[in-house]
């Protein structure tokens, strides 16, 4: 087993929560630009690795049709469209578009299901793209201190809150597993890679356009995001 590809995405959301828990970062310039620099990463590893290869093993399963190419390309589109729903449950909790000041009770269920499901699906494709996994860690880093900060402004209970950023924690790690370990699964993957492109694809593009305000030029921010390009390009 390749244990890297779990640990990591695993460790960078405990990591993240600590370091909103017991740092409580209070710059949202700073996270704006590591979250623009994740978005670009993610949509670079996407783009220059996940993408060329998911066509390629589609086209000696097909031979060369082009039905088949055409039919990568509908599975990138249902990806985008269930992102686009996932986050009218989620508010877009997972490029950190999160708000609200109000006082929660109890844990946000539809909020929980959504994110959970979301980083499910986006582990499955870890394990035959590893590099995915640093793409997805440094995603899920700044994401973890936004939601940790959220639910702490919004007086969740401290366990709930726990108990949250624990499961979000392990459901990337659980998605490269049962890719690897079930069958049914694995004869479909290229399809669902297809589909999970097209959810990286929305989210990573999300996070660059919103990590600015206004859509104002911005020389730091563009700074992080060639950075993010260049690392993705050498991984």
């Amino acid at each position: 087993m390749n244990y890297p590809i779990y640990i990591l995405p695993l460790l960078a959301v405990i990591l993240g929560y600590i370091v909103a828990l017991f740092l409580k970062p209070k710059s949202k310039k700073n996270l704006k630009l590591l979250l623009a620099f994740s978005g670009a990463f993610l949509l670079s590893l996407t783009v220059m690795h996940l993408l060329p290869e998911v066509y390629e093993a589609n086209l000696h399963s097909h031979e060369g049709h082009e039905h088949g190419q055409a039919t990568i390309g509908i599975f990138i589109m249902i990806g985008i469209v269930f992102q686009i729903i996932l986050e009218y449950f989620s508010k877009g909790a997972e490029h950190g578009h999160v708000h609200g000041h109000d006082k929660m009770l109890h844990i946000p269920w539809l909020l929980f299901f959504s994110l959970c499901l979301h980083a499910l699906l986006e582990g499955m494709p870890i394990s035959n793209h590893n590099h995915l996994a640093y793409g997805i860690a440094i995603h899920h880093f700044p994401i973890a201190i936004i939601l940790t900060t959220f639910f702490s402004n919004a007086q969740l209970d401290k366990k709930a809150i726990l108990f949250f950023m624990l499961v979000f924690a392990f459901m990337t790690p659980l998605g490269t597993f049962v890719a690897e370990n079930l069958s049914f699964l694995t004869n479909y993957y290229t399809q669902i890679s297809g589909i999970v492109i097209g959810i990286l694809f929305h989210i990573s593009s999300t996070i660059i356009f919103e990590s600015s305000e206004g859509h104002k030029f911005n020389l730091a921010k563009l700074s992080v995001i060639v950075l993010g390009i260049v690392l993705a390009y050498f991984m």
